[in-house]
């Protein structure tokens, strides 16, 4: 397969190519590479590696900036999505394009009583210009290859790679005496290196197309996810003392972008379509958590 990544130095970018199978042959180009926005540039790009599947992990994702950075937001989200769709449309590429739990917008407190997780064709309804401009790709995609792509909505990603809600609540916990967390924001940590695996497995199925849902298995607040965390890491030895860990309404953290009160994922046609299981979230953080302390080792010795 020769396959083309774009979004070079994002968390699933960087596991993509980590797990890439031996048969593929991939390029994986970024910024000062490409500039998505720029059409002719992207459309260059793919008449020259001619790829048999584009995989966009790019984005702009500073969700609260996206308030005011509205045309920056649209112009990679939607405009570029776009003309990646469109190059993709004319050398014949499949295109699997990761999009976002935001783009529904139940932005109420809810419990995970008597909810269900929300299905791939559950109406979209962003209420922020991040979510916005990603829905707003989506339907460029579904426009333009309806019958040559894949669309994976996921949520709340960390890895060992970048910034994270992961890493940052590792910093935190180490330097701050107590910590407040959103408790009424209900949804599922994905570990990149699972996503990347299912994008890959989707990769080597021409027969696959639509939208799909895929996260970690298992149902957490923010709250749920900063406790595991710290439990996690105190275990590994990554953490030397635990501090208190406070649950807050999302009324007690006003950010500038409204975020989804309940964004669960129903994973059920993603497993199916890749043949493989979703992994609970917690068993995955674990994993990443050993990883992580791989490389800080690693780096400590090199230092």
């Amino acid at each position: 397969m020769n396959i083309l990544i774009v979004g070079k130095t994002g968390q699933l970018a960087n596991e993509l190519l980590a797990c890439a199978p031996a048969n593929a042959t991939v390029t994986c180009v970024g910024r000062p590479e490409l500039d998505i926005t720029d059409a002719s540039a992207v459309l260059t790009l793919m008449q020259r590696i001619k790829p048999e599947v584009v995989i966009n992990a790019s984005a702009y994702t500073a969700v609260d900036k996206a308030e005011t950075e509205q045309a920056q937001a649209f112009a990679v989200n939607a405009q570029g999505v776009k003309h990646i769709a469109e190059a993709a449309q004319h050398v014949n590429a499949r295109l699997l394009h990761v999009s976002t739990d935001f783009v529904f917008g139940n932005t109420s407190a809810v419990t995970i009583d008597g909810i269900a997780p929300l299905l791939p064709q559950a109406p979209a309804n962003p209420v922020s210009v991040y979510g916005a401009s990603k829905l707003a790709g989506e339907q460029y995609i579904q426009a333009l290859l309806p019958q040559a792509s894949v669309i994976v909505r996921t949520a709340w990603v960390y890895s060992v790679h970048g910034n994270n809600f992961v890493k940052t609540m590792l910093n935190l916990m180490a330097t701050k005496p107590s910590l407040g967390i959103i408790a009424d924001q209900i949804g599922t940590p994905t570990w990149a290196k699972g996503l990347a695996q299912w994008l890959w497995a989707v990769a080597a199925k021409p027969q696959v197309q639509g939208v799909h849902h895929w996260t970690d298995a298992g149902v957490a607040s923010w709250y749920d996810f900063a406790v595991a965390i710290q439990q996690l890491a105190l275990q590994k030895g990554l953490l030397e003392h635990a501090i208190p860990i406070n649950p807050l309404p999302t009324s007690g953290y006003p950010t500038p972008a409204k975020r989804p009160g309940y964004s669960v994922l129903d994973k059920t046609s993603a497993e199916q379509a890749a043949d493989r299981q979703a992994t609970h979230w917690q068993a995955q953080l674990s994993l990443m958590l050993d990883e992580l302390k791989i490389q800080l080792s690693q780096v400590a010795l090199n230092a």
